[in-house]
């Protein structure tokens, strides 16, 4: 593994990777008929929260890097919805659900505070 250097030093991204590997891991739970469905989209989702925050920290403009910021904002969003619906089709249990939200907010409330200060 390596070191906690660059984007990865970011608390917004450690949380988002922290979520990622979760996603990953509840939704190889999910009916396997899902595989394409919401299997797919939430990972890709859950990837795309760290991949954008990665790609904005190596950005030199304020601008750009905020650009990227938001478009990990948009797809943490994104995650949300697909959380709530899996639980909706009771592809998750109560207990995953609320370890899943949980890191979830924690995830959005870091990546926010990160917006502000760029």
């Amino acid at each position: 593994m390596r070191n906690n250097s660059g984007y990865r030093k970011l608390i917004a991204w450690q949380k988002a990777n922290l979520l990622a590997h979760l996603i990953y891991d509840i939704t190889a739970k999910f009916p396997k008929d899902e595989l394409f469905g919401m299997i797919s989209q939430m990972r890709r989702a859950a990837l795309s929260v760290c991949a954008n925050i990665a790609e904005g920290y190596s950005r030199r403009g304020l601008k750009d890097r905020k650009h990227f910021y938001q478009m990990a904002m948009g797809s943490l969003t994104e995650l949300e919805f697909f959380i709530d619906f899996a639980y909706e089709r009771q592809f998750t249990g109560k207990d995953d659900y609320a370890k899943i939200l949980e890191i979830h907010m924690e995830t959005a409330r870091v990546l926010s505070g990160l917006l502000k200060s760029t």
